[in-house]
């Protein structure tokens, strides 16, 4: 009787991997405990099967009491992100589950890695003067990976679902749950197509559907967007302008580890906010950032040029390239001339390395549950493409988040907790609608500055403004000490500058963290008064007691003035 027992509770339970069906190496990423990181060998070519690569992967064992048999499998974006680096992230929102995130062949953490500074390098250069070659840098990195023996047709969507599919047949999981993000989405997709019965749901954030010409809707989605923000007439406006006079702005070369000179027409611009809109938080500031460019504040173009350099190293290229070369581009009939030089770049390499069309990619026969999360704000999978593709599949939900842009579950809590909902019951209609916070910030709230961005990077750029808060709460416990009111006011107005200064920015950022990357809250520039008047009660002390500590409380407050309306405002 024991024995039936035990042999009953066995063959129920969800799989507990082993060293057997999940050989541990060491995590390349921080993990969570009880998690085990592995390769999965896999062939480059199924139709050449002799050379082998390895897939990474990483699995984390739930230990909530309620623990559930189907785990959910995630993969990043791209093509070419990483994936185990948000283990952590998904066993949260994922408690009662395991986790599985698994990688991209030929990204980051598989074996080989299809990285291709050369066409990174080049892609960056496209803002200097004069632009690099992008081509030439893509031939160099394809022979340089053809030396390692490197086959780029092995380098497919097909190719990387039907790694997902031996995955879960390595594990040994009866059945999951599948989760993509952007490029992924059609990962997944094709893998539940493949492998109905071992799909349990299908969530699918920022759906990116087969048959969508991404390129050839590159500019109307970026459009789109920037009318759906209400800017489209300013973002415009911005462009002419950049594109009659570039910017020259200083920016990090990640690749080269040095600073350059970046050299951004208004193209150029329009190219980076369609990579730096993905993010919530920008899509609310940008209003504020487009109408300050429109106007000629180019200071603060400074955190997009940095973006660029941000996005070289965040995927690996050779394997982006690799995809989109042979189901992407392709499939798009560049019947004009592309204003984004992403665009062009991506043409060029394609263009050079000439890799063969893959097979056109119908809508996939998805059986088990789908739900589809999209982001009103969303340039790369707008709402538009994204819901005709879902109410195409049989068993799926649209939901659009009015706040929200690109990979949801990242930055929505609303998000999350739907997905969380599906997964636990995908058979239960959604939820109660929920609502994000608004991270919005008008162009009339904000006063457009370099400076708060260059602070946040160079702590010691904001020592004036130190130097002289600390000067005025001396001032002001010295002159109430010895009864000196003229020296008591004046500090007192330092010190209250220095607060509300400080407890308005404080409050924006409570509301967006990036706004300060645009600038400072408007009420900075009122509040500038007070700055004055402690400088100038600082002056009229100077004048009864010329001793040192006034003189230097005057110079400080001077110096103070001049740094705040010639360089911070």
């Amino acid at each position: 009787m024991i024995i039936r027992v035990v042999l009953a509770l066995a063959l129920s339970a969800p799989p507990v991997l082993s060293p057997a069906n999940a050989p541990g190496v060491p995590c390349p990423v921080p993990v969570p405990d009880h998690t085990t990181c592995g390769f999965l060998e896999v062939p480059e070519r199924r139709d050449a099967p002799e050379r082998k690569i390895k897939v990474g992967y990483a699995v984390h064992l739930s230990t909530a009491p309620g623990r559930r048999p189907d785990p959910v499998v995630y993969m990043s974006g791209g093509p070419g992100s990483a994936s185990m680096q948000l283990t952590g992230f998904l066993s949260q929102m994922f408690p009662d589950r395991d986790v599985v995130t698994v990688e991209q062949r030929g990204s980051k953490y598989s074996q080989p890695v299809l990285a291709c500074p050369e066409t990174a390098q080049a892609l960056l250069g496209r803002l200097r003067q004069p632009p690099a070659d992008v081509g030439a840098a893509a031939v160099r990195c394809r022979d340089r990976l053809a030396e390692q023996g490197i086959d780029l047709r092995g380098y497919t969507t097909k190719e990387i679902a039907a790694d997902v599919v031996a995955l879960r047949e390595r594990l040994g999981y009866k059945s999951w749950n599948l989760f993509g993000v952007s490029y992924s989405t059609r990962v997944m997709a094709d893998v539940a197509a493949a492998d109905p019965e071992g799909v349990r749901s299908v969530l699918l954030d920022s759906y990116l559907p087969a048959g969508v010409a991404w390129y050839d809707d590159a500019a109307r989605n970026l459009g789109d967007t920037m009318a759906l923000l209400g800017v489209r007439d300013r973002f415009e406006e911005m462009r002419a302008r950049l594109n009659r006079s570039p910017a020259r702005v200083p920016t990090m070369d990640p690749l080269a580890g040095r600073e350059f000179t970046a050299r951004m027409s208004g193209d150029d611009v329009a190219a980076i906010l369609a990579e730096a809109l993905h993010e919530a938080e920008v899509a609310a500031v940008a209003p504020a950032m487009v109408t300050a460019l429109a106007r000629g504040h180019d200071e603060v173009l400074r955190p997009l040029a940095d973006a660029v350099g941000g996005g070289l190293v965040s995927h690996e290229f050779g394997l982006y390239h690799a995809v989109q070369c042979q189901d992407e581009v392709p499939f798009n009939t560049f019947a004009t001339d592309s204003r984004l030089f992403t665009i062009n770049a991506d043409k060029a390499v394609c263009d050079a390395w000439k890799l063969p069309k893959a097979a056109p990619a119908n809508p996939p026969a998805v059986k088990a549950p789908v739900y589809v999360a999209g982001g009103r704000y969303d340039p790369t999978t707008p709402p538009r493409t994204a819901k005709p593709a879902a109410e195409a599949l049989p068993n799926a939900r649209f939901q659009e988040f009015p706040r929200q842009s690109h990979a949801l579950f990242l930055s929505s809590p609303c998000a999350r907790r739907q997905m969380a909902a599906f997964v636990a019951d995908p058979a239960r209609p959604s939820g109660s609608p929920c609502q994000d916070p608004d991270h919005s910030i008008k162009a009339d709230d904000l006063h457009p500055t370099g400076a708060p961005y260059q602070i946040s990077g160079t702590p010691w750029l904001a020592a004036p403004l130190a130097l002289f808060a600390l000067a005025s709460l001396i001032q002001l416990v010295a002159g109430a000490l010895k009864g000196r009111a003229l020296a008591a006011f004046g500090g007192l107005a330092g010190v209250a500058f220095t607060g509300l200064v400080v407890q308005s920015v404080l409050s924006m950022m409570s509301v967006n963290e990036t706004a300060p990357a645009v600038g400072l809250p408007a009420l900075a520039v009122p509040y500038s008064a007070l700055a004055v008047a402690s400088a100038v009660l600082t002056g009229a002390v100077l004048i009864r007691h010329r001793r040192w500590p006034q003189l230097a409380a005057a110079v400080v407050s001077a110096a103070f003035l001049v740094w705040w309306f010639f360089w911070a405002l």
